[in-house]
């Protein structure tokens, strides 16, 4: 992945200092505004991730662990954790035979604008477009962040984690991973479907929900979280892929194209059970102290995660682009539904 174009002074100075491979100068402070919205402290926060997954092509990896990157990481994330924490509060903790009924209920269904309804019925391939881009970061990556709570967790909990992982992975077989799948229906959309090609169109909402799922994945104190925020996304999977999957056959795609989704159908039916149960409750089972870490990581994903849908919506409702503007551009709609993907 290259790195991308800066939205503001921090990322503009990190930018910098990475592309030169030169020792960290004074950092400039973020700004005041919304941590949850601001661009500048976003972006900050995808670049330091991402040098702890495949790092950018054009940056030695030793800055993964450097100090004064470490330093700008920590100050994103504690305003960013502070926003997250202010806006969902700390759930009250149930005891562990209670999570699963808990977890349910944080990700009931609501009456409100359904992002996944909408693509289902009414959404142009344009705009499908649009929703597979904001996906991507998160997809093509699918598994990866949780992985990294596999060696803080014990028991129970670590078996349900490594089972969901399994499947995540494809069981060994690289054209069944799901990140695989999703980077076939990219290729049937007429999308690049290298990994971080879109990082330059995703507005902050949607870098902040991936921003959560990392910020959960590094630290060890947020392992209850990252295991809520995984049965959330679990629990609230089936239905949602369900109706993505329809909406794509609607405007055309094939078995091939609609597999992505049509596979998470079945697997995340199972999942949910698995992360609800096995893995949230196995956890607080062995950890009490947890109980409320793993509701607040579930509260967050929803949270954030229905952020990035309404404005989507409400994007579209005006007629506009769900997308920041720059490049690269997504295909045009030129009477051609879908695209051939050979091989």
């Amino acid at each position: 992945m290259r790195l991308p174009e800066p939205r503001g002074p921090v990322s503009a100075t990190l930018i910098t200092l990475l592309r030169a491979d030169t020792e960290p100068a004074p950092m400039p402070g973020f700004g005041d505004g919304d941590p949850l919205v601001d661009d500048d402290l976003q972006l900050t926060l995808t670049i330091c991730y991402e040098l702890h997954y495949g790092g950018f092509d054009e940056v030695d990896d030793a800055w993964e662990w450097h100090p004064g990157v470490l330093a700008v990481r920590a100050e994103a994330e504690r305003r960013f954790e502070r926003a997250v924490r202010d806006l969902v509060g700390s759930p009250a903790p149930v005891p562990a035979a209670e999570i699963p009924a808990a977890l349910t209920a944080l990700t009931a269904e609501t009456d409100g604008p359904s992002l996944s309804r909408y693509v289902q019925r009414h959404a142009t391939l344009d705009q499908f477009r649009e929703f597979v881009v904001h996906k991507s970061l998160y997809q093509l990556k699918e598994a990866d962040p949780h992985t990294f709570a596999i060696p803080r967790l014990t028991g129970r909990a670590k078996a349900a984690l490594v089972e969901i992982q399994i499947d995540e992975y494809g069981s060994g077989r690289l054209d069944r991973m799901h990140s695989e799948l999703f980077r076939t229906t990219m290729r049937h959309l007429g999308l690049d479907a290298a990994y971080g090609a879109y990082l330059d169109r995703l507005p902050a909402t949607s870098l902040a929900i991936n921003n959560l799922i990392s910020m959960f994945a590094l630290h060890r104190r947020l392992r209850g979280a990252l295991a809520g925020q995984l049965a959330a996304f679990e629990m609230t999977s089936s239905l949602p892929n369900s109706r993505y999957g329809n909406g794509l056959r609607r405007l055309g795609g094939d078995a091939e194209a609609t597999l992505f989704y049509d596979e998470h159908v079945a697997a995340d039916a199972v999942h949910e059970q698995i992360a609800a149960h096995d893995l949230c409750g196995g956890l607080v089972a062995a950890e009490p102290h947890l109980s409320s870490d793993v509701l607040f990581g579930a509260a967050a994903a929803e949270a954030l995660g229905g952020r990035v849908g309404r404005r989507m919506l409400a994007d579209w409702e005006h007629g506009a682009s769900s997308l920041r503007p720059g490049s690269p551009d997504l295909p045009v709609t030129d009477g051609a539904v879908l695209v051939g993907v050979a091989g």
